[in-house]
This record gives C-alpha cells, sequence and structure tokens, in this order.
C-alpha cells in the first residue's frame, strides 16, 4: 500500500483521531532493553540519552521524571514518508492557535503530541483542514 503525497489531500483526508490516554516525553540512560516493560510508545536515541514515550501512569509508577503531559493525536491519512508539507502544514495550523506540536511520523500515519489542556482545541483546529 503506497502512501498518499498530494499535501491536498493530505489535508483534506486526514481524519485527526485523539489516541487514549496521556503521555510524557523522559530521556533515560540506557538501551531501550532495559525500558522494553515501560511499554514505550516510541523511542529516539540522541546524544544526550534515549527519549521515551510512555504512558503518564507508567512514568509516575517508575518515579521518571518528565517536564510536560501530552495527548497524541493521530493523522489517519496513509501519508507517505515522501510527502512534503504535511508537518508544516499541521504544525504552523497548531502554532498559530498557541500549540505546540511535537510531531512522531511513522510508517503510515504522523502522530502529533501537544499539552493535555489544548487537545480539544487542536482537535477542532486539525478539522478545519477537512471541512
Amino acid at each position: 500500500m503506497v502512501g498518499e503525497t498530494n499535501l491536498n489531500k493530505l489535508l483534506a483526508s486526514m481524519s485527526p483521531s485523539l489516541i487514549p490516554g496521556e503521555y510524557v516525553f523522559c530521556s533515560v540512560e540506557g538501551d531501550y532493553l532495559d525500558f522494553n516493560a515501560l511499554s514505550p510508545l516510541a523511542s529516539f536515541r540522541e546524544s544526550e540519552g534515549l527519549t521515551l514515550v510512555i504512558s503518564k501512569e507508567m512514568a509516575m509508577a517508575n518515579q521518571l521524571p518528565f517536564e510536560s503531559v501530552f495527548r497524541g493525536i493521530t493523522l489517519t491519512v496513509h501519508s507517505s514518508l515522501d510527502a512534503v508539507g504535511l508537518t508544516a502544514a499541521v504544525s504552523g495550523k497548531l502554532a498559530a492557535n498557541n500549540i505546540s506540536a511535537n510531531v512522531i511520523a511513522a510508517y503510515y500515519h504522523d502522530h502529533i503530541f501537544v499539552q493535555t489542556d489544548k487537545a480539544e482545541l487542536a482537535m477542532k483546529v486539525l478539522n478545519e483542514f477537512c471541512s
């Protein structure tokens, strides 16, 4: 299945969907396998440490420090990793409404993590692309 690359089609059909639960970003020392039991939704190795996106509950239960709490939004359209402009359009629309956009691209979809208290506004704003 080939992902969509046409920006207008992507925006018109992206149908944002809230991911259940609240998530946090934590930076830890060690290897991914050391934290597998935390069931990370995503991870990324940086020179400063391993970033984990995990549930707020899991971070608290394991006494892992975090700064902010987020809700995840999946753009349910199958976007190609070669598509140009989707991240810019989405983050620009959110920024215009004072909402941070922490974007993670996966194989089939893009996922945006926004502050928990702005998640409903983010959904409203993103759905404006689809109307």
